[in-house]
């Protein structure tokens, strides 16, 4: 059977373009697993999976643990707003301890960059990285080019624009990493105060102008503003932060041709997509969420299948 190259999902830019298609080439199963009456399958009986969530989060996490579900693995949740993080325990104490419980594999989210791969250092447990601060978030990249996929029929050659807030997304990174690596040509739109200065290094061009951004790309993949993460105001207000780069059903149908819609969630309706774009024919919302319980199946199994016994 195929292997991932890699021991644990960290980020994109660890996975070789044959381990992203190994991963959607899973997921096609997994997905019909999901659409049969009786949604779940034994594969995972004799894994045990902790969900480690030292930052909030709602879909992310039920996405997890639904998919963990399916595949019949036992599954720990562990929240550091309930937990003895909060008394001064460090990571490492808090890992172990849970790997004292002979856990497999670790889902997890943390504020700080690098989280995971520090992590991977230290335990002997496959870590699957749920976002590491303003760094990486895989498997929504995985789930986001795996939707492209299934709705273009092809991620090679489509011209993808990422509009909003690049610069506290990791949720922009990853899609970037794994975008390329497909094949895709990627443009960011967004103010300026809201672009990283080492994007050109990544190979994107920048567009200021969410007009000519929406009419040179086949896919708008739509960020929302991160206000928890600002410190400093990085535009004067919403209500112009709306009117240069928010989406609506006008400028849509002013482009002259369809382009699909997407968005991680959550969505800020009003501010950087209105309610009949993220409600329309154009969008794929919804499918990102279900295609995401079968990509986060696919990254788990794969991974499962090296766990020593």
């Amino acid at each position: 059977m195929a292997e991932l190259s890699v021991e644990h999902l960290l980020g994109i830019k660890y996975l070789k373009e044959k381990d992203i298609n190994l991963i959607f080439k899973t997921a096609d199963h997994f997905k019909e697993v999901i659409n049969r009456p009786i949604k779940k399958v034994p594969s995972l009986r004799d894994i045990t999976i902790a969900n480690l969530f030292f930052e909030n989060s709602t879909r992310t996490k039920l996405s997890f643990e639904l998919a963990e579900k399916r595949l019949s693995a036992d599954v720990i949740n562990f929240s550091a707003g309930q937990s003895s993080v909060k008394k001064g325990e460090t990571l490492i104490d808090t890992v172990n301890n849970i790997l004292a419980m002979k856990v497999d594999i670790v889902v997890m989210r943390h504020a700080s960059v690098g989280a995971g791969v520090f992590l991977s250092r230290h335990v002997d447990a496959k870590i699957i990285n749920a976002g590491d601060g303003t760094h990486e978030h895989p498997t929504q990249a995985l789930l986001d080019s795996y939707s492209i996929r299934e709705k273009l029929g092809n991620v090679k050659g489509k011209k993808i624009v990422i509009v909003g807030d690049i610069l506290h997304s990791r949720v922009a990174l990853s899609n970037i990493y794994a975008l390329q690596l497909q094949g895709a040509q990627v443009k960011v739109c967004g103010p300026t105060t809201l672009i990283p200065k080492y994007i050109s290094s990544l190979g994107v061009e920048v567009e200021t102008n969410l007009k000519k951004a929406l009419e040179w790309c086949d896919v708008a993949n739509v960020l929302r503003v991160q206000n928890e993460r600002m410190d400093i105001k990085y535009f004067p207000s919403t209500r112009e932060y709306t009117q240069l780069f928010g989406i609506n059903q006008d400028i849509l149908d002013n482009l002259g041709k369809k382009i699909v819609i997407m968005h991680p969630g959550p969505i800020n309706r009003g501010v950087e997509i209105t309610s009949d774009v993220a409600d329309s024919n154009e969008s794929i919302i919804l499918n990102q969420v279900e295609n995401g319980v079968a990509v986060r199946m696919a990254v788990i199994y794969l991974l499962a299948q090296q766990v020593k016994r």
